[in-house]
């Protein structure tokens, strides 16, 4: 077992931080650069649904709404990002996704379903089982320990 720790915590450690360096050369291009990673992920929280109010994605990221705020304000001062009041509760604002924010969703989508494709590819339909079981561990572990 203890052959086993060394490589997996190398891996792992090294998945954790190649993944946050790729992910944001990759999804901040040239259409998207004027946004951080961290903004591009309260964009996938909005999504290209329905307007959302801001406790809902608030809660989604696991931050406060004030901290949203403050997000919310430089995505919509950058075109990104919609504020509107509820027509059924005018104390109640909603957020949405303009074209632009739209377009970044869509790119970051885009991003994830060719990792996620790339890392089965050559996997079969029990290794893809025990694939998800070990990442739902470890995703467990965290939760649990951490939240």
């Amino acid at each position: 077992m203890e052959e086993y720790y060394k490589t997996l915590n190398n891996l792992l450690v090294g998945l954790f931080n190649d993944i946050l360096q790729i992910e944001e050369k990759a999804l901040l291009s040239d259409n998207f650069k004027d946004i951080s990673i961290t903004d591009m992920h309260i964009i996938e929280a909005i999504d290209i649904d329905k307007p959302k109010n801001m406790s809902t994605v608030a809660k989604k990221l696991n931050i406060t709404v004030g901290t949203l705020t403050i997000a919310i304000n430089n995505l919509v001062k950058k075109g990104y990002v919609n504020r509107i009041r509820s027509e059924l509760d005018r104390r109640v604002v909603l957020i949405s996704l303009t074209t632009k924010g739209k377009r970044a969703f869509l790119h970051h989508l885009k991003f994830h379903k060719e990792m996620i494709d790339e890392t089965i590819k050559n996997l079969d339909g029990e290794e893809v089982k025990i694939f998800i079981k070990a990442l739902g561990n470890i995703t467990d572990y965290f939760k649990k320990k951490y939240n």
